[in-house]
C-alpha cells in the first residue's frame, strides 16, 4: 500500500482509541504523536481502531501505521497481525514480541530464561482469588493480560482476608510476590537503554498515578547507586532482546533497597508505552536528547526501514 511516489513525505496512518479499557489514554497518545509528526513534516491521518480498521486503511492508503493503540487487541499482537497481513509497515514490536509481553505468565517464562530477575507468580480461578490467600501475603493480584495497571490489588502483610476483586477483572488472574521499595523503569530505543526514572507516588503506581495530572512525580535520572542503575539499563535491553521487541519499550522495575541488587526485580516490558503529557517514554527520549517530535519520527523511520 505505497504511497504515490510524488508525495515528498510518507503518509502516517496513527491509530488511537480502540476497544480496550486504555482507550482514553490511547485517544491521548494518538492525538500527542499525530501532532508530533505534522511538526516533523508527515501528512497525517489519525483512526480511531474499530473493527472496520481493514476498510478505512484501504481507503487510506497509508504508507506506514504508527500504532498508538494501548491494552488489548492493540498491543497484543492482533492488530499488529492485520497489518502484517494487509503488507503495511508499522512502529512498534511485531505480532510474536506484542503477544508474549501482554501475557506476564509467558514473558516471565521468556525473561527467566534470558537470566532476568522476575518475582515468584501463580495463576489462579479469580473466584478462589476473592476466597482464599492463593500465597502468604504479602501479594499482587493482576490481570494477566492487560496494562497500565488496570486492575490493580494488593494485599498487605497481616492481612485479615483476601483481595476484594471487583466483577471487572477476567476469569483468571496472576498472584504474585509483592515486592517493598522503589518503582523504576527504563526506556529501549532501538538498540539503546536511555536512561532510569524513579516514579514517586504517595501508593501504588495505578491507573490514575500513570495518567493523572499530579498523581506522580518522576525523577530522572533517578537517584540511585550506580550498580542499579547499571542493572536496570542491562536488565531492560535484554528483556527487549529476549523478547524480540522492535522500535522502543519500556520495563518497569520493583526495588528492595535494603536488599541492594539482590533486591532488583524485572515486573514487565510493555511494547506500547504511553506517549502523553505525563507519560514516561518522552520524558527519558528527552533526557537524552530526543524531542518529541525526533522521537515520534524516529519510529515511523525505523517502521519503513524494517518493511
Amino acid at each position: 500500500m505505497a504511497g504515490e511516489s510524488s508525495r515528498t513525505a510518507p503518509k502516517v496512518a496513527v491509530l488511537k482509541g480502540g476497544p480496550s479499557a486504555e482507550r482514553e489514554v490511547s485517544l491521548s497518545s494518538g492525538a500527542e504523536c499525530a501532532n508530533a509528526l505534522r511538526q516533523a513534516g508527515f501528512e497525517v491521518i489519525e483512526i480511531d481502531a474499530g473493527r472496520d480498521l481493514p476498510a478505512r486503511l484501504a481507503e487510506v492508503a497509508p504508507d506506514v501505521v504508527f500504532n498508538a493503540l494501548h491494552g488489548r487487541w492493540g498491543e497484543d499482537g492482533c492488530v499488529q497481525g492485520i497489518l502484517e497481513w494487509l503488507a503495511i509497515p508499522y512502529t512498534h514490536s511485531g505480532v510474536l514480541a506484542s503477544a508474549l509481553a501482554m501475557d506476564k505468565t509467558r514473558s516471565k517464562e521468556v525473561f527467566r530464561t534470558a537470566g532476568l530477575p522476575v518475582v515468584d507468580s501463580v495463576i489462579v480461578p479469580t473466584d478462589t482469588a476473592r476466597k482464599e490467600h492463593p500465597m502468604p501475603p504479602p501479594y499482587v493480584v493482576k490481570p494477566n493480560a492487560e496494562g497500565s495497571s488496570v486492575g490493580i490489588y494488593i494485599v498487605r502483610d497481616g492481612a485479615n482476608g483476601p483481595a476484594q476483586i471487583g466483577d471487572h477483572m477476567p476469569a483468571e488472574v496472576m498472584v504474585e510476590t509483592y515486592v517493598p521499595g522503589r518503582e523504576l523503569t527504563t526506556t529501549v530505543l532501538g538498540d539503546r537503554a536511555l536512561g532510569v526514572t524513579d516514579i514517586i507516588t504517595d501508593g501504588w503506581y495505578d491507573y490514575d498515578a500513570k495518567y493523572k495530572t499530579g498523581g506522580s512525580r518522576h525523577v530522572i535520572p533517578a537517584d540511585i547507586p550506580d550498580d542499579i542503575t547499571a542493572a536496570c539499563l542491562d536488565y531492560a535491553l535484554r528483556a527487549h532482546r529476549a523478547l524480540g521487541c522492535k522500535g522502543i519499550s519500556r520495563t518497569d522495575f520493583r526495588w528492595d533497597e535494603a536488599r541492594g541488587l539482590a533486591g532488583l526485580y524485572l515486573l514487565e516490558t510493555n511494547t506500547q508505552p504511553g506517549m502523553t503529557p505525563t507519560s514516561l517514554v518522552p520524558e527519558q527520549a528527552a533526557a537524552a536528547g530526543v524531542d518529541f517530535p525526533a522521537l515520534c519520527k524516529w519510529l515511523v523511520e525505523d517502521a519503513l526501514c524494517r518493511a
